[in-house]
């Protein structure tokens, strides 16, 4: 049998794995940061860029894209050519896909902190930098792709099918939740509104986690584990059951983000049926993964790679027994909006991406480098920091996040509500955010023990740039471990995989969506729902620049405690103008949906200027620059537009008139702050945008105010 040389890449997993460790510090601190100024909000010392809201979205931007993004790359990278036993496809890819990545993630974290953000959770990012995702995503499918093609081992190990899946589902839900209107070179429109805007979303947000967290981390569980712990993998049959099953459900579950909501029952339930379904597939995965380690249990006890592979699946067995729980409509009605969802979510961020990278980086970067670990007493170190931060983190947002749901629903024996001021829930979890912030301190800590322990390793050896391997040619080559199942014949067909992968992750999310456009009853529309007047309408976008969604939901639910607290729940068709749609995941303040004539404008304007005067012990911070800084109003002409070409019904000519119509009713909000005892209000200032679209929220229609 004649046997081929040829030389592994190594070069394009070095740069992934310093990427990965670089952005993993900046992606922890930033959200180390921000848990510090949700605990004392004092904390952004009154610079917008780095205000909570604001530096929220990096730090998730940070942690899913950047750090686990190029943690699924270094291991796709080393463990696709071995699992191929060739090269990858081409060097120059590989080239451009990194580069590529990485200034994504630098105009990211250029981008957010200016306030420049669609405002969709997870998906921030605006117009050119979604299309640069997209191309360069492609260009590492291609890459992937075409190793598979040139591969010298027929059997396509279960980790590829992973790989496969994943890039498949990405570039769907990307493309298909970033279609947006252009209004100008960083701001947008998305196409969707409303009700079909937050399906649309969360069936991308949900399955982000999904296929980004979870499928390409799968892969990576499958290769890395079982090398550690020099073992095959549990159950290869099992493994099957669990990639197919888990590719077709997952899809499905996401409408459970919106539980309660004016989304149309039908989607509520389906969300939730398929996410109860979830438990089988995901514990399947979770089990192969621990029973692979069967007999290795002395090694798991010294070894602290293991030790980090072990408690990672275990984070993922529990944030996947925890989900779907809490997309029982019963338990969600306590859980949605509250601290607990951040506690789950740390969970599977902390636990299974974190501490699994944390392994896979122990175990390569010795390999890449022909050495040994420079220390296994710090990497058991870092372990206990990691394994205990994400402790202290996670279980004060559980008792949190139960605290607040158990109190917004408290009412006396006479039928009032308990505690009918939103603030009194706040100060009683302050604590808890204060303990959070220790455990995330110590999860940080652990970073610094790595990256002295990898770069000592780094020193002691020398990188095997390109590392020297035999095999004989694909055509020479035997069936593999895959011949005796039925399966093995889509084990050996790439394309075949690839094309029955994208059916079944397309099922789910097309059955979803379509009705929501076809069948017109599932958002009934409402008359005197009008469009936004052109001042209301920079209100709003100033409203998404800030990250005012990140803590503030505009949905109230049909619930005894929400009603009363708030005013009348939310109708599908009061939504029909929003675009995007603005319905929040987090409670750290109160629904605003009916705040609309609640208040006067002067309460609005001292509430930004100082929210300490209005509401003592608050933890929203200060927003004095809207005060002083002037509304844009070269871009009301082009927004106006834009909205038209979306179907909101303003008059033909209206973009000419739309800054004479917006300066009628600044002057109307100015007159009247300058009647409230606030002279210094000018017209044409950030904060009477503000003011005029939270004074239009929720008067629409006839509410109980």
């Amino acid at each position: 049998m004649s046997v081929e040389t040829f030389y592994y890449d190594n070069k394009i997993v070095k740069n992934f794995t310093y990427a990965t460790i670089l952005w993993g510090v900046v992606g922890m601190l930033v959200g180390l940061w921000i848990a510090i100024e949700l605990a004392w909000p004092g904390m952004n010392f009154g610079i917008a860029h780095i205000t909570f809201s604001r530096l929220r979205p990096l730090h998730t931007n940070a942690v899913i894209f950047a750090f686990v993004g190029n943690g699924f790359f270094l291991g796709a990278y080393y463990s696709l050519q071995r699992l191929c036993k060739t090269r990858m496809f081409s060097d120059l890819l590989g080239k451009i896909h990194f580069w590529g990545w990485q200034l994504i993630i630098v105009s990211a974290a250029l981008t957010l902190p200016l306030g420049i953000t669609t405002g969709k959770e997870y998906a921030e990012l605006e117009w050119p930098i979604d299309i640069a995702i997209a191309v360069i995503w492609v260009i590492f499918g291609i890459n992937m792709i075409g190793t598979l093609l040139k591969r010298r081992e027929k059997h396509m190990y279960v980790s590829i099918w992973f790989y496969l899946a994943s890039f498949v589902a990405v570039a769907l839900l990307h493309i298909g939740n970033s279609i947006e209107i252009p209004v100008s070179f960083l701001k947008s429109y998305p196409v969707y509104a409303g009700v079909q805007d937050a399906l649309v979303q969360w069936w991308y947000g949900h399955n982000a986690v999904a296929f980004f967290l979870t499928t390409p981390y799968l892969g990576l569980m499958y290769y890395f584990l079982p090398k550690a712990a020099n073992r095959p993998v549990y159950s290869y049959r099992l493994s099957i059951v669990h990639f197919w099953s888990l590719i077709f459900i997952y899809i499905w579950a996401g409408p459970h983000h919106l539980l309660y909501t004016a989304l149309p029952d039908w989607a509520q339930s389906l969300g939730m049926v398929f996410s109860l379904m979830l438990i089988a597939p995901s514990w399947g995965g979770m089990l192969n993964g621990l029973l692979t380690l069967r007999g290795a249990w002395d090694r798991v006890r010294q070894d602290p790679i293991l030790k980090f592979m072990v408690v990672a699946v275990t984070a993922y067995g529990m944030s996947t027994f925890e989900g779907p729980m809490m997309a029982i409509k019963s338990i969600n009605s306590l859980s949605h909006y509250t601290d607990w969802t951040i506690a789950h979510v740390h969970i599977g961020a902390l636990g299974w991406n974190g501490l699994l990278t944390f392994g896979i980086l122990y175990w390569l970067v010795p390999r890449i480098f022909n050495t040994k670990l420079h220390s296994v007493k710090q990497a058991n170190t870092h372990f206990w920091l990691g394994t205990l931060g994400m402790i202290f983190y996670a279980i004060p947002l559980y008792v949190a996040g139960i605290t607040q749901g158990l109190m917004w629903k408290q009412f006396t024996p006479e039928g009032f509500l308990q505690y009918p001021i939103f603030l009194e829930t706040v100060v009683q979890i302050v604590p808890m955010y204060m303990i959070r912030v220790f455990g995330g301190a110590l999860y940080f800590t652990g970073l610094f023990f790595m990256l002295n322990n990898l770069i000592r390793t780094v020193k002691s050896g020398e990188l095997i740039a390109d590392e020297e391997a035999q095999a004989p040619p694909l055509a020479a080559a035997p069936a593999g471990s895959g011949s005796k199942y039925w399966h093995s014949w889509i084990e050996s067909r790439p394309i075949q995989l690839t094309l029955l992968a994208t059916v079944l992750i397309a099922i789910g999310g097309l059955v979803e969506i379509i009705p929501m456009y076809v069948v017109k009853s599932n958002v009934v529309t409402i008359p005197s729902v009008k469009p936004y007047t052109p001042l209301e309408l920079q209100g709003r976008d100033l409203y998404v620049a800030e990250g005012c969604y990140v803590c503030h939901s505009q949905m109230i639910r049909p619930f005894r405690d929400e009603t009363v607290r708030y005013g009348e729940y939310s109708k599908a068709g009061e939504f029909v103008f929003d675009h995007p749609f603005q319905w929040g995941s987090k409670r750290t303040g109160p629904d605003l949906h009916r705040i609309g004539k609640k208040y006067p404008d002067a309460w609005h304007y001292n509430h930004m200027l100082n929210p300490g005067s209005i509401s003592p012990g608050t933890l929203m911070p200060p927003f004095p620059w809207l005060i002083t800084e002037n509304l844009d109003l070269e871009s009301t002409p082009a927004k106006i537009r834009a909205m038209q070409k979306l179907g909101v019904p303003y008059p033909e000519d209206f973009a000419a008139i739309a800054n004479e119509d917006l300066r009628k009713q600044a002057e109307v909000i100015a007159e009247n702050l300058k009647a409230q005892d606030i002279p210094e209000a000018v017209w044409n200032k950030k904060i009477i945008a503000l003011i005029a679209y939270l004074q239009r929220l929720g008067t629409d229609i006839k509410t109980g105010y």
